[in-house]
């Protein structure tokens, strides 16, 4: 079992800290806590940071657990971010997906259990499919549309049955991501719904909605996100001192839940008012018929305010406008 000594620096591994969301986190650990050692890992299949700061970032596929314990070896606080995250991906790619997210997840939450450490595993809303209650809580029934979110489901129960008893996990229900960062002057970014509304304006070609575009998303920037995880870290140091175990379930998620017509019809706004740059708002067929169309996609998030003591510090309206105003 880890024995995490208060006078001993914490040391946290970063599966995924290649990608969208890790790189952010292993760059707010660095920066909040420079007294904690972070270990970076990614197998490189989408994620290209290769370094944050001064931390590399390393090698390792979750799929093959010797390499994977051999890499968190010592690890008082596993980070868990690697995945298959797109609906899509997913739908293609269904063997590549449950080995990552159902395999990998269970590499890594045996390799917890053994050793007693931390963690941290975040899931998206596709594991509720069509939520029919409302404000959203983590303990919504588990009803997946897609491959996705099924896998994300079993990723889940993996926790919860080797968790308790063994080490303390916390688990996040998260919203939509949207935003932008950098690592070392490196643009991060992502194909979200608002990010790919932005790069759209500069195009010739309109923002293509989804019908019946009605449908509601709650989204958070992924800075916001990644400070919920430093959070994590800090109250998961504590758990550990006090020997506690045990799953803890919070939802990150902002306050703004506009359909997504609203969302494009505001990034056109903002286009005209900082770029000078009109852009349609184009209603198409939705070819998927595995996501959810519900009109309201209110969070309770008060768990993880606090608990945590975690805020959101962005606006869509504001990040937009930031985001515009960098590529104008």
């Amino acid at each position: 079992m880890t024995e995490h000594s208060p006078h001993d620096p914490l040391e946290i591994a970063v599966t995924g800290a290649a990608g969208y969301i890790g790189s952010r986190v292993v760059y707010l650990l660095a920066q909040t806590h420079p007294e904690w050692e972070v270990t970076a890992l990614d197998n490189f299949y989408l994620g290209d940071v290769r370094q944050i700061g001064d931390v590399e970032v390393t090698h390792v596929d979750i799929r093959n657990r010797e390499r994977l314990e051999t890499a968190l070896d010592g690890a008082d606080i596993v980070m868990h971010l690697a995945a298959i995250s797109g609906v899509d991906d997913c739908a293609t790619k269904r063997d590549l997906a449950y080995e990552v997210n159902v395999t990998g997840t269970t590499n890594v939450a045996w390799f917890c259990k053994k050793t007693g450490a931390g963690l941290v595993f975040p899931y998206s809303m596709a594991v509720l499919g069509d939520p029919d209650r409302f404000p959203i809580t983590v303990d919504a029934p588990r009803d997946p549309l897609n491959w996705y979110g099924r896998t994300k489901v079993l990723g889940e129960q993996a926790v919860d049955a080797l968790a308790e008893g063994a080490f303390p996990a916390h688990l996040y229900l998260k919203s939509n991501l949207y935003g932008e960062h950098r690592i070392d002057g490196q643009r991060v970014s992502k194909g979200t719904v608002i990010n790919f509304f932005v790069s759209r304006v500069f195009s010739d070609e309109p923002l293509t909605v989804y019908e019946p575009g009605t449908q509601s998303r709650n989204y958070v920037h992924v800075d916001d996100v990644a400070r919920a995880y430093v959070r994590s870290a800090e109250r998961l140091e504590t758990q550990l001192e006090e020997g506690e175990t045990g799953v803890e379930k919070y939802e990150i998620a902002s306050g703004e839940d506009p359909s997504v017509r609203a969302v494009a019809e505001l990034v056109t706004e903002i286009a005209v008012d900082e770029a000078g740059i009109e852009t349609a708002v184009e209603l198409v067929a939705n070819p998927r018929g595995n996501e959810t169309l519900v009109a309201d996609f209110q969070v309770d998030t008060a768990t993880a305010h606090e608990t945590l003591g975690w805020e959101t510090r962005h606006t869509v309206a504001d990040s937009v406008r930031k985001l515009i105003r960098e590529k104008a």
